[in-house]
């Protein structure tokens, strides 16, 4: 396969992360793939240097040491011939790098502070030996790899830039590509401006007739960017469209069009759409492909990754369903720009829920008022999900940690019909109930007013609040007689899911939101 692929826009492929990541295995493996040159930075510096790093730290010191890994790096990215070339994993810490950096193509791949330190930790490296250092330089660190990645690798798929590399064919300038990882299967999720727009981006990897499935609004807007297209499927906007009934037109519809095994369902549209469609590729002849281009910001942060699919029925939210991951995701953020304010608010709702499971740097941006139509905040919620997802894709433990203030939020959309509250509306009440039945008032108060600023309800109107408690009996989370799991914060980037809750607890948290 070496040469069958060229390094994207004819760059030098540079590969960051923190220690423990497995850049150095990424760029062999891209290099086998590319044809080209492999050079590990600190390789090259104890050649030079004629002794291992771990002397140089103690024969000379950190700041011998980054003045010689400076000069090396910023050599080795000067060449003309482009490489495969491993960085230290604080060489991103001098401008001199971070300038050079810009003229190449940058993988981020990226390990969680946990593996780090079970791969790097007392194996002598001169940095790796106290766990406190060791988890604040990842910290520190963690914003840097971000500002300067063209595209996130996840650390567990460092040997697997064959399957990667493909995916950055086309990348458009000023996009991001995000790996997504999960046991069932990998795919590329591609996040930036003008990706539908730009000569209707499509990706290198995914092959096959396209089959729409969009509402009337969404397709009218940006359907012809995914041109060629081999049928189209339209259904009417809003949650009343996800059910069973229209699922079977989804499926009629696509076989009158003559779709097969090997065609692909492409859904463009928000969360309802992404959902619906999912679920009828999941179905339609017992599986066929389909790729993602979420339109909403509920579903450029949330709902189009993951690989969960399905509809309504009227007595609970997304009660039929397939785990189904996508071939790909297309998340265009100039689409956002035809969204209504409530829209937009709608979906801020999920933001705020993705940065207090997160907690660390992406709380602390959505806290001082980040846009959250940023291209730079939705890949940062994206990427959290996905690093959840492909630790637990079928929900039996870590992933429900995403249904932060679904429980009460699906029970507020069931019992008033789908028809009252939008989905992110709900999820901002339901996030202050789970707040209250966390014990966390002061942060509850935080939470209440960033919401209440970007337009969102804070209190629970035409609902019954003694039916919405009711309702959260149905929630599909429950298992057997058991109550229904709750997931509660200790504190930003601490949820704690499992947590059974009394019910005069529950009664008095939905209670309190009414006015």
């Amino acid at each position: 396969m070496a040469g069958s692929l060229s390094p994207p826009h004819g760059r030098s492929l540079a590969f960051i992360g923190f220690m423990g990541a497995g850049k150095t295995t990424a760029a062999s493996h891209a290099a086998a793939v590319l044809g080209l040159e492999e050079v590990d930075v600190d390789a090259v510096i104890e050649q030079r240097l004629g002794k291992p790093i771990e002397r140089v730290f103690a024969e000379d010191g950190e700041g011998a040491f980054r003045a010689e890994e400076e000069r090396v790096t910023v050599e080795l990215l000067g060449s003309a011939q482009p490489r495969a070339v491993a960085l230290g994993g604080g060489a991103i810490g001098s401008q001199r790098v971070r300038e050079a950096l810009a003229d190449h193509f940058v993988v981020w791949v990226d390990v969680g502070v946990d593996l780090a330190w079970a791969r790097a930790g007392g194996s002598g490296r001169p940095l790796a030996g106290d766990r406190a250092r060791f988890e604040r330089l990842y910290r520190e660190r963690e914003p840097v790899y971000r500002r300067l990645a063209d595209a996130i690798v996840p650390a567990e798929r460092s040997h697997a830039m064959a399957q990667v590399l493909p995916a950055l064919e086309g990348l458009a300038p000023r996009a991001k590509l995000l790996w997504a990882a999960s046991a069932s299967g990998d795919y590329p999720a591609y996040i930036g401006p003008r990706l539908l727009e730009r000569d209707g981006f499509w990706p290198a990897t995914v092959a096959g007739r396209r089959f729409l499935v969009t509402d009337g609004r969404v397709g009218g807007l940006y359907g012809d960017a995914l041109e060629p297209l081999s049928g189209r499927v339209s259904v009417t906007p809003g949650e009343q469209s996800k059910t069973i009934a229209h699922a079977e037109i989804v499926w009629t519809e696509l076989a009158r069009a003559g779709m097969t095994r090997e065609d692909l369902v492409v859904a463009l549209g928000g969360g309802v759409v992404g959902d619906l469609a999912g679920f009828c590729a999941a179905t339609y002849q017992r599986g066929v492909r389909y790729l993602q281009a979420p339109t909403t910001l509920v579903a450029q942060v949330d709902s189009a990754y993951g690989g969960k699919t399905g509809v309504d029925l009227p007595e609970a939210k997304n009660y039929v369903g397939a785990y189904h991951q996508p071939a790909a995701v297309i998340a265009d953020t100039n689409t956002l720009r035809s969204l209504s304010a409530e829209e937009i608010a709608a979906g801020y709702a999920e933001v705020v829920k993705t940065a207090l499971i997160a907690g660390g740097e992406l709380w602390e941006r959505v806290r001082a008022g980040e846009d959250p139509t940023s291209p730079a905040l939705i890949t940062a919620c994206a990427r959290t999900k996905l690093r959840i997802v492909a630790r637990d894709e079928r929900d039996t433990g870590l992933r429900q940690v995403l249904n932060l203030g679904h429980t009460v939020a699906h029970a507020i959309e069931t019992t008033t019909g789908y028809a009252r509250y939008r989905h992110g509306e709900a999820v901002a009440l339901g996030l202050l109930a789970a707040l209250r039945l966390s014990g966390r008032d002061d942060l509850r108060r935080e939470v209440r007013e960033l919401l209440a600023a970007r337009g969102l309800p804070v209190t629970l109107t035409d609902a019954d609040p003694e039916a919405v408690v009711r309702a959260t009996w149905r929630d599909k989370k429950r298992v057997g007689e058991a109550a229904v799991p709750f997931v509660l914060l200790e504190s930003p980037g601490a949820p704690r899911p499992g947590c059974v809750i009394a019910a005069d607890d529950l009664v008095a948290a939905v209670r309190e939101l009414s006015p």
